[in-house]
């Protein structure tokens, strides 16, 4: 916490700072050094451990091994989410990619935090569990069910009060982000939940379907992107982005069966987080056209939503999950004080 907030707050006081004095995008640039260059302080002030070269072949082909799968991940992953940037900015031009990455940026800033950080917890610990598998089971479908919890709301509200927001905070001239926005947001639902699957590849020895998993995403994005880009323009772009996790199915079939776990009960982790954001996103729809604009109407909707959503939770966790969910949040309260 203390090295990636160090980071943050040196990143953001840089930026700004040279933001305003500079009046230039190199504002960012320099930003960014600062934030890196903090946390690399930061990392040996807080460590005892000190970083010396050793040369160890065996070790070297062990981790070439596992590694080469996790490199080839990278440059997948890495093409997945850039290579639709560089396709919108060719074919439609600078306006349409900058609605477009904002479109993306809002609609997966919450969920992809959120998972990025219980991603980087998860691995150490599945993988002390890795030769029980019944723990790992039951770790990896709590560590779900709470994922979603979180971030299936959150997606949904966005999609619901997109327009508001745009609207409010940045003004009318990126409404036609809104759409794209929208189609994000379901990319975003659908991201938490297969975000889960890659910590128990990689502490399973299993990275290769890590690998096999990108290629089939970038496959079906590749086909995809082009006819609906044409179509619908950043909306199409947006869509088939999104449509490339028709390859998710597979992935969750070989991690159910590499913690032998029933597709039942995988679906019964998502049932209440799923069904609890539905009837909240109902429930905003409604309120909004009866409340209309504003900045505290706004602040109105997104609290009222969220304690919607709380209160059908919190109801109907014994009814689905027997209490499990309201066990684990309060064992995570408990653990903070």
């Amino acid at each position: 916490f203390i090295y990636q907030l160090t980071g943050t707050i040196a990143d953001f006081t840089v930026a700004i700072s040279a933001g305003l004095l500079l009046r230039s995008v190199w504002a960012l640039v320099f930003g960014l050094i600062a934030g890196n260059f903090a946390r690399f302080i930061v990392s040996y002030l807080i460590h005892p451990y000190r970083p010396h070269f050793s040369l160890d072949l065996e070790k070297a082909r062990e981790l070439f091994c596992f590694g080469k799968w996790l490199l080839s991940s990278s440059i997948l992953i890495f093409i997945l989410n850039q290579g639709d940037d560089i396709f919108v900015g060719k074919m439609l031009a600078a306006t349409a990619l900058g609605f477009y990455q904002m479109a993306f940026r809002i609609s997966n800033i919450p969920v992809t935090e959120i998972t990025h950080v219980i991603s980087q917890v998860t691995f150490p610990a599945y993988s002390k569990l890795q030769d029980d598998l019944s723990s790992l089971r039951e770790s990896y479908l709590r560590t779900l069910q709470l994922t979603a919890f979180i971030t299936i709301p959150a997606a949904g509200g966005i999609f619901i009060l997109a327009p508001e927001f745009t609207k409010i905070f940045l003004g009318s001239k990126w409404l036609p982000m809104v759409p794209a926005m929208r189609i994000f947001c379901i990319l975003g639902a659908l991201r938490s939940i297969v975000a889960t699957m890659g910590p128990v590849f990689l502490s399973t020895g299993n990275p290769k379907i890590q690998t096999q998993l990108s290629i089939m995403q970038l496959i079906i994005m590749s086909i995809l992107m082009y006819p609906l880009t044409k179509i619908w323009e950043i909306a199409g772009a947006s869509l088939a982005v999104t449509l490339n996790n028709l390859a998710d199915p597979w992935g969750v079939k070989k991690m159910l069966d590499i913690i032998k776990c029933k597709l039942r009960e995988f679906g019964k982790s998502l049932l209440l987080p799923f069904s609890g954001s539905l009837l909240m996103g109902l429930f905003l729809q409604g309120t909004k056209n009866l409340l209309g604009t504003g900045v505290s109407n706004f602040c109105l909707l997104v609290i009222s939503g969220g304690a919607f959503y709380l209160i059908f939770t919190y109801f109907l966790d014994g009814k689905i999950n027997n209490n499990s969910l309201k066990d684990e949040i309060r064992e995570i309260l408990r653990s903070l004080k």
